[in-house]
C-alpha cells in the first residue's frame, strides 16, 4: 500500500506560480509512474502530467509550457511546478502512483489539495 501526501494548496492570483509536492510512503524507485490529476468543480478528473521511473514525462495540452513535473528519488517526492496560473487551473489536484504488482497495475491516490486561482 503506497500512501501519498500532497502539499497544502493555496489561493493565488492569475499569473502567479505555485509548486505542489507529493511524498510517497516508499521509495519511488519501486513505483512505475507518478502523476498529477485535477478535478474542477462539476468536472471529471483529468490528467495534468505524469513522470515514469525512467523520467519520461507527458503533459496535458492545456499545461504544456506552463507546468513541469519532476521527481526527487532521494526524497520520495514528485513535484508539480505550476507557472502562469490561470483561473481555469482552479481545481483539486491529486497525486497518483502506479505500481506494477506481478501481473497487474495498481493505482494509489492522494487525498488531494485545493488550488484556487483568482482573476
Amino acid at each position: 500500500q503506497v500512501q501519498l501526501v500532497e502539499s497544502v494548496g493555496a489561493l493565488v492570483q492569475t499569473g502567479w506560480s505555485l509548486r505542489l509536492s507529493c511524498v510517497a510512503s516508499e521509495s519511488i524507485f519501486s513505483i512505475n509512474a507518478m502523476g498529477w490529476y485535477r478535478q474542477a468543480p462539476g468536472k471529471q478528473r483529468e490528467l495534468v502530467a505524469y513522470i515514469t521511473s525512467v523520467d519520461s514525462t507527458n503533459y496535458a495540452g492545456y499545461v504544456k509550457g506552463r507546468f513541469t513535473i519532476s521527481r526527487d528519488n532521494a526524497k520520495n517526492t514528485v513535484y508539480l511546478q505550476m507557472n502562469s496560473l490561470k483561473p481555469e487551473d482552479t481545481a483539486v489536484y491529486y497525486c497518483k502512483a502506479v505500481k506494477m504488482l506481478i501481473t497487474r497495475a495498481v493505482d494509489y491516490w492522494g487525498k488531494g489539495t485545493l488550488v484556487t486561482v483568482s482573476s
